[in-house]
């Protein structure tokens, strides 16, 4: 798992933040505070000591306790632990360690209810800065681990759609040779070996995140001839291709499903070859496949494919990427936009 932003030093930064500007809305908020510190009030320093125990017992002791399983009682059972430890830790150093030390107590002869009444208007401030600080902090690391777990489930999810493809091109790659081997044709030893090949290629090629734009084309020319082979015709495509750069990076398997798709569904031929377009300028690419109408054919992405490549193309290209299909008289048309930058 990645490390998170919210590390322990950046908390530590927060809590210095957080003191620094406690301290100076203190000073401006009493100008008393101006004084030389040897001249604040002695039971002013040992509020301040107490201060800060109650905050960090709430903060480091408390809070996790409640929130590990929240409930309602164990929210005021722990409001009511920081009460406790603030008035005996404050009785400790007002009426013990300053009688001892300095021969003074804040309070004279204190009666105990009177002493927790009165406790109950000073103990709300450190609690209560402490619990907001400790909720800020533990929200922004909330959204921080969402945030990793739903890139996790993006790349879970990615892979598992491109284990989709696999088996979908193998399964029709296999019933093409198997009707070419059933004839017995002599391309069938060089089918086999375009096969191989393709498979090196989802093996190892096809697991990356991004692939040359080069890889994807010769993936797709590979299955193309793979079809050539089994219609025994080696012109039922035509390309235009306009590459600026061939080394640009696109996620593998975003191209093929629309060529896979007018092979199977389309009527092509020789005379009557599929067009395909690709262009890329400036950051862009634009993919078309054009091809006539079988008889008695739906000319549509379907299933797996469409489905599969429009989930991919949505959290690969959010927001940068058009996927559109047009049909018209006798002709099929499915494009790809996409926008890199």
């Amino acid at each position: 798992m990645d490390q998170l932003y919210l590390n322990r030093k950046t908390e530590i930064g927060l809590h210095l933040l957080f003191w620094g500007l406690t301290l100076y809305f203190v000073v401006v908020g009493n100008t008393a505070y101006y004084l030389n510190i040897s001249e604040i009030d002695l039971f002013l320093k040992t509020y301040a000591v107490v201060f800060v125990l109650t905050f960090y017992f709430h903060y480091w002791l408390v809070m996790p306790k409640v929130f590990k399983d929240f409930k309602w009682p164990k929210l005021i059972a722990g409001i009511a632990a920081s009460y406790l430890f603030f008035t005996l830790t404050r009785f400790i150093a007002e009426q013990l360690v300053t009688d001892w030390w300095f021969g003074k107590t804040n309070y004279t002869n204190p009666i105990l209810g009177n002493y927790l009444a009165d406790n109950l208007l000073y103990s709300p401030r450190p609690i209560i800065l402490s619990s907001f600080l400790w909720l800020v902090i533990h929200v922004i690391r909330l959204l921080e681990y969402n945030k990793i777990i739903l890139e996790e489930q993006k790349n879970t999810e990615i892979k598992f759609l491109k284990a989709q493809i696999n088996p979908h091109f193998i399964f029709n790659t296999l019933n093409n040779i198997y009707s070419m081997v059933h004839f017995q044709s002599p391309e069938s030893l060089s089918a086999i070996e375009k096969l191989s090949s393709i498979m090196r290629f989802t093996t190892y090629e096809a697991q990356k995140e991004h692939i040359a734009l080069s890889e994807e084309v010769d993936y797709i020319k590979a299955y193309i001839e793979l079809e050539q082979l089994r219609h025994y015709e080696d012109h039922i495509v035509h390309w235009t291709t306009d590459i600026e750069d061939e080394k640009i990076r696109i996620a593998p398997y975003i191209l093929s499903p629309l060529v896979e798709n007018a092979l199977k569904h389309g009527a092509y031929s020789d005379k009557n070859p599929i067009e395909i377009i690709i262009k890329t300028d400036a950051g862009q690419l634009n993919f078309e496949v054009i091809n006539t109408i079988g008889k008695q054919k739906t000319d549509k992405l379907g299933g797996i494919g469409l489905d599969n490549l429009k989930n991919r193309l949505d959290m690969l290209y959010p927001n940068r990427y058009e996927l559109k299909t047009d049909r018209s008289d006798n002709q099929f048309k499915a494009s790809i936009y996409l926008q890199f930058s």
